[in-house]
């Protein structure tokens, strides 16, 4: 299985960015998506995914209303469009993916990508 996960950048505080995931080496619709980020120095957190069958998606509160999920099965891909990016979003934003029931940890994803920088200046 693979994720590979593109998309980062260096933007203004107020811009808009879209990151991707593509994935590979598995049955893509069996597998719940999320996105998690970490910034330096504090723990990976949770930003946003969908459930195991795809019914709904969930993100965490600090960026609900700005940042959008979404998943498309054909091509395998999940998109996370940043919306009015604050500097406190900058961090490492990785995807992954996991086929057990939603589960918000970190701990309940088994494949990961390698991670995409996004950097929000002031």
């Amino acid at each position: 299985v693979q994720l590979q996960a593109s998309g980062g950048g260096l933007v203004q505080a107020g811009s808009s960015l879209r990151l991707s995931c593509a994935a590979s080496g598995l049955t893509f619709s069996k597998y719940r998506m999320g996105w998690f980020r970490q910034a330096p120095g504090k723990e990976r957190e949770f930003v946003g995914g969908d459930t195991w069958n795809g019914g709904s998606t969930i993100y965490a509160d600090s960026v609900k209303g700005r940042f959008t999920f979404s998943r498309d099965n054909a091509k395998n891909t999940v998109d996370l469009l940043m919306d009015s990016l604050k500097p406190e979003d900058t961090a490492v934003y990785y995807c992954a993916a996991d086929s057990r029931p939603f589960d918000s940890s970190s701990s309940s994803y088994y494949y990961w990508g390698q991670g995409t920088l996004v950097t929000v200046s002031s």
